[in-house]
């Protein structure tokens, strides 16, 4: 049922198999022996594509169900033991400077569960590519998932107070044609990052100079403070930096857009422990602030 299911959902022997640990073959024997115990098919197979016929749909619904309490009864015994254990694969952003402070909190809180993560600003299959969870911001759009709100940040123009006395404080946004903007590029796209400019509803439109360009926030954030230009970071990255006189913001009335954090797991799978455990963790100490 297992392999029928996954099968099912993601339209594909070969991704199937993948996330099974098995080969595609055996991944089409299973359900040839399937077909013939029920005797009837459940797939349409063609060169391209796998679906389900009206036979596999009535079934898949049952399977479904039957795995569900399967799940449930496993889950119930595993909230049995001391703590939640094994291994959980998370897919987060390429902002570390936010995640690895409450990844290391979380690791010592549970140091039973073993944590592999993939950090990357790519849009991942989290069903299709195996995680148990993942941490994004945007928009959310795939229905197999299931979603909590982590809290927002807000950007911010942000340079060091000796650059600004050297170059001066743009007032307006058509000010940055006489600075040194440091962008920041998307590693996967290769896309400079626009900065989220705007006032009364209207965007700022502005080609930005660029003083230099990275794919690490980090990056970013150190030269800023090193007074190589003006940068625009979320305010967890900067608040630092603000607080001890390090860096001052500028254009305050221009900024204000917020980027929305979310945890994300697959919909179709009973909540283990573990994945339970992350979710909470993240959503009371990832953002607190700004929940």
């Amino acid at each position: 049922m297992t392999l029928f299911v996954r099968v099912a959902e993601l339209r594909s022997f070969v991704a199937a198999g993948r996330q099974l640990g098995i080969s595609s073959s055996a991944v089409s024997k299973g359900v040839a022996r399937l077909e013939e115990r029920l005797g009837v098919r459940v797939f349409q197979r063609s060169t391209r594509s796998v679906s389900l016929t009206a036979e596999g749909m009535l079934f898949l619904e049952r399977c479904r169900r039957i795995l569900a309490e399967v799940a449930a009864a496993e889950n119930e015994l595993a909230g049995t033991r001391a703590s939640p254990q094994g291994r959980l694969r998370v897919s987060l952003p390429l902002v570390s400077g936010l995640m690895l402070p409450v990844l290391s909190a979380f690791a010592a809180h549970y140091p039973q569960i073993e944590l592999d993560l993939d950090f990357s600003d790519r849009l991942v299959d989290v069903i299709d590519e195996g995680f148990d969870a993942v941490v994004r911001t945007g928009e959310l759009s795939d229905s197999r998932l299931l979603s909590k709100r982590l809290g927002s940040s807000r950007f911010l123009c942000v340079g060091a107070p000796a650059y600004f006395a050297r170059h001066g404080w743009p007032q307006g946004p058509a000010d940055l044609v006489g600075h040194a903007c440091l962008l920041h590029r998307f590693p996967t796209t290769g896309l400079l990052e626009k900065w989220p400019l705007q006032r009364a509803g209207q965007d700022a439109d502005i080609r930005l100079p660029p003083g230099m360009t990275s794919n690490h926030v980090e990056t970013l954030l150190y030269m800023a403070m090193q007074g190589h230009g003006i940068a625009c970071l979320p305010d967890f990255a900067v608040r630092q930096a603000l607080a001890d006189g390090t860096l001052a913001t500028v254009l305050d009335d221009w900024t204000g857009a917020s980027s929305t954090f979310w945890v994300l797991w697959p919909s179709n799978r009973q909540l283990l422990p573990r994945v339970r455990a992350f979710v909470d963790f993240m959503a009371e100490h990832l953002l607190p602030a700004n929940a």
